[in-house]
């Protein structure tokens, strides 16, 4: 079945849940429609203004940068939690995030770990579903 809505909505419900698990499915459903309205959000948000939105010309310009950065913060919070949730389903520790830091090849391992197939019986019993 077509689960991309709930899936988005567990990824804002949980956005501050470390101790549960995300299937493949439940990860990657919140990263791509995320990186689609990044796209579609920014681009709207400069024609708007007329300019690229993180030059701050008026009030009104702070006020859309600021509001921006919010919302990025917001997204990387949730984002971050959700990788931990997705690591904990392999049966690794939330602290595989950190290979990301490795430049090229850490974000490729990561990458790799996203892929990898949920395990029956982890540390983590729980979905962030239930």
């Amino acid at each position: 079945s077509f689960q991309t809505v709930p899936s988005y909505r567990e990824f804002w419900q949980n956005i501050l849940t470390w101790n549960k698990t995300a299937t493949r499915r439940q990860y990657w459903w919140p990263v791509i429609i995320n990186y689609f309205l990044g796209i579609i959000l920014t681009a709207l948000l400069q024609v708007i203004l007329g300019h690229p939105w993180s030059e701050i010309y008026t009030w009104t310009d702070l006020g859309a940068n600021t509001a921006g950065n919010v919302i990025l913060l917001l997204v990387w919070i949730a984002t971050f939690t959700l990788k931990a949730r997705r690591l904990h389903d392999t049966d690794r520790g939330a602290g595989w995030i950190l290979i990301e830091l490795i430049p090229i090849i850490g974000t490729i391992w990561f990458f790799i770990l996203t892929l990898l197939p949920s395990r029956p019986s982890t540390r983590w019993p729980q979905n962030q579903a239930e």
